[in-house]
This record gives structure tokens, sequence and C-alpha cells, in this order.
């Protein structure tokens, strides 16, 4: 028997919604996902939650490994409904941007892949400057931006959260600016599936990554297509496929985060050096199982039911005393 895509049962609240983005309504629906039992609850017009099994996943990155970065583009473009792009606009990504414009010009009638842009509001003023060369060079290409809860400037984010939050709270800032940014854009888009520009290569924790990976918390699917790409590999393509690129690359940066914690980088240091420079931090949060500061607040809780059980058992005893006396 051929495995399934889908292994169920699918939980509403743990799993995105595969749902096409221009699918029309249909009585009968043929997703090419084999589903024991539909999360949908009797809808018709949405295709059913999919739920990857560690052996599918495994199977499937077997696949992947074998394929050039463009066939990997291709192959999820069709497998994955609700596919979109998360990007900071680096070297990884513009040339995956890039890539799916070729793709798209090889199949015009093809839903295109949109890209989710975080913007924190502190990035590079070159960073800004680049959005803007991609959005005319790929005039096709539809950038859905983000912004912090309830601030589109600098100024409106420092009245409501602080000044330098990214010194003073670190990790509440990576949750402000980039995670839930991230978390709404991916429900308000219903995404199901991402494009990410992680590579193996650029060290940390991303030198055991996989093509394809499922988030364990939100049930989305990452893919990193260039996932086996040298930092040398994907220049050689910007420059031969004259794409826009960062003008901070040429200042020795690699890596391009937010102005207040991006550095360039120095010969033989890792391509992701410059992050955070001096701290014993390597991602943000977006790209962790769960974010520092979602990490904290659990602790937070926790503490605070430790404390309610205390002061409960420590009133049951006085209880109990005052009985013995009478």
């Amino acid at each position: 028997m051929e495995p399934s895509l889908y292994v169920g049962p699918s939980s509403t609240s743990s799993s995105p919604r595969l749902a096409s983005k221009d699918l029309p309504p249909m009585t009968d629906l043929e997703s090419g996902y084999v589903s024991g039992t539909s999360s949908t609850d009797g809808s018709s017009s949405q295709l059913p939650q999919v739920t990857l099994a560690q052996p599918h996943v495994k199977h499937l990155n077997q696949q992947l490994e074998k394929m050039s970065a463009m066939d990997r583009l291709r192959f999820v473009k069709i497998c994955f409904p609700n596919l979109y792009q998360s990007t900071a606009f680096g070297l990884t990504g513009l040339v995956s941007t890039d890539m799916l414009s070729k793709i798209e010009k090889e199949s015009p009638t093809s839903s295109p892949v949109d890209l989710i842009f975080l913007d924190t509001l502190y990035h590079f003023q070159e960073t800004y400057a680049l959005v803007e060369r991609v959005k005319e060079r790929y005039p096709n290409i539809r950038i859905h931006t983000y912004k912090p809860q309830d601030a589109n400037t600098v100024a409106e984010f420092e009245e409501r959260y602080g000044e330098k939050l990214y010194e003073t709270a670190a990790e509440l800032y990576d949750w402000i600016a980039k995670v839930e940014p991230q978390q709404r854009a991916y429900s308000e888009l219903n995404v199901a599936a991402v494009l990410t520009g992680r590579r193996r290569s650029q060290g940390g924790e991303r030198d055991k990554i996989g093509v394809l990976e499922v988030d364990e918390e939100t049930g989305i699917v990452k893919i990193n297509p260039l996932v086996d790409w040298s930092f040398t590999q994907v220049k050689e393509y910007i420059t031969k496929n004259n794409v826009p690129y960062n003008e901070l690359l040429d200042q020795g940066y690699k890596s391009v985060g937010d102005w207040h914690s991006t550095s360039p980088v120095s010969a033989g240091e890792d391509e992701r050096a410059g992050r955070w420079k001096g701290q014993a931090k390597t991602e943000c949060g977006i790209h962790n199982k769960k974010s520092r500061y979602a990490q904290y607040l659990q602790e937070l809780q926790r503490k605070a039911e430790e404390e309610q059980l205390t002061v409960a058992l420590e009133k049951v005893e006085r209880e109990q005393k005052a009985e013995v006396l009478v």
C-alpha cells in the first residue's frame, strides 16, 4: 500500500488548512491527499487539512535532496496550496524570488507565490531601498508587509513599548517585532507552507536542517529550497542573473537583519557571525520551536500556579491546625 500524505486525525488548532488562494467552491475534492478523517467539518469549499508524519517527511526529504533548487521549487509550488515565501530580502531569499519569477514564466497560469516581509521598523535604510528595487524588478510578485502591532514608525513603537527595547528586554522585543507579526501574517493569510532562506552553511542551529520541515507547534510546512547551497553559490547566482541585492553586502555584511543587532563579518567567520555579535544567540525566535519570550511567559505561568498551590496548601494546613486546637 502506498503511503498517504495525510496521517489523521488532524487538529484545526495545530495544523493549517491547505486551501488554495484561488480555489472555487467544489462538491468533490480531488486534492491529491488521502484523508481518512476530513477536518473541514463537512465543508467542500476548502481542501482538507494535512498532517505529515515523520516517516513521510523523511521520505520527501530523501527525494528533495536529489533535486536542484529550481526543481524543489517547482515541486512544492504544485504540492502545497497557500504557499508563501517568508523573506527579509537576504541573498538566499532573493535567489528563490528570482527562481520563482522564472518558474512563473514557464507556467503563466499557475498561482504566484506571494512574499511575507516582517518589517520590524529597525531595518537598515539599504534594506528598505532594496525592497523598492525588488518591486520594480518583479512587478508581478505581491509583498505582504507586517509590522509590530499598533506601530507604523519607530517613534510609535518606542512610545508604546519603550526606547531601546532590543537592549532592555531582547526576548520581548523579538516577540513584539518578529514573532507576533509572523503569527498574525500566517493566520490572516491562512498560510499552510512557507519558503525560507535558511541554509546549512550558515552555521549555528541550521547545519542539520532538511529541505522540508514541519513546525511542531503550528503544523506549517517549512521548505528550505537552497538548504545545500554555499554562500559562494548564492553570490554567484545573484551576480550571474543580475538579481538586486542589499548594498551592505559590499561593505562586509553577509547576513542582514536589524541595524542594532547586525555587523560586518571578518574573513573566516561564519556567515551569520555578524548577527547578535557577542551574544549567546543565533536566531530571533521565528525559527525556534518556541520563542524564548514564549518560554519565559510559560515559566511565569508555571511559577504563578505553583505559588497559588502553595498558598492553598498553607491555608488547608492552618485550618487543620485550628481544628486540632479546638
